[in-house]
């Protein structure tokens, strides 16, 4: 089992693709990329982190859309880490869990590192060389020792592994 990694989708969102200059034509090629790559990484029995802002704008309030687009993640696990963008519809769906924060071990230590949709100064275990994990800032930072932002617009629109991040930090 794998925990991948990743944030700031904000599927079926027109705005976000001139907003953070995603090379997308329209939402909807925007979400088929972004499951296309989720699916050819995540594996069946692998978890799968959304570190918030999981859908945004109008499609965020329909029921039907929420289900429709959560159906088709990838993963045994679904966890959404809120973001200022999850609304009550949105953490109302079936993950696996939901909070503000989560510590996950992982890594070659198992060790537990931290993730919350905002940056973070410190966090429990920083200087047992844990990671934090977050989105929030889109591309406008990619995060500094130790504090990874694992948002789509920095990641080609890929969710990560712990290996992954530890490399960027």
């Amino acid at each position: 089992m794998t925990n991948w990694y990743t944030a700031d989708t904000h599927f079926r969102y027109e705005n976000v693709i001139r907003f953070c200059d995603r090379p997308f034509k329209s939402s909807a090629h925007m979400d088929g990329v972004m499951l296309d790559n989720m699916w050819n990484v995540v594996k069946p029995e692998d978890d799968l982190w959304i570190i918030g802002d999981f859908v945004f704008g109008v499609p965020a309030k329909d029921p039907v859309y929420l289900q429709q687009i959560f159906g088709q993640l990838p993963g045994a696990r679904k966890h959404l880490i809120v973001g200022n963008h999850d609304s009550d519809l949105t953490q109302s769906l079936d993950w696996s869990s939901v909070s503000l924060l989560a510590e996950v071990a992982d890594g070659p230590k198992n060790q537990r590192n931290t993730l919350c949709h905002y940056p973070m100064i410190t966090w429990n275990h920083a200087r047992q060389d844990a990671l934090q994990l977050f989105g929030y800032v889109h591309n406008n930072w990619r995060g500094s020792r130790n504090s990874v932002n694992v948002g789509v617009d920095v990641w080609d629109f890929m969710p990560l592994t712990h290996d992954d991040v530890a490399r960027r930090a």
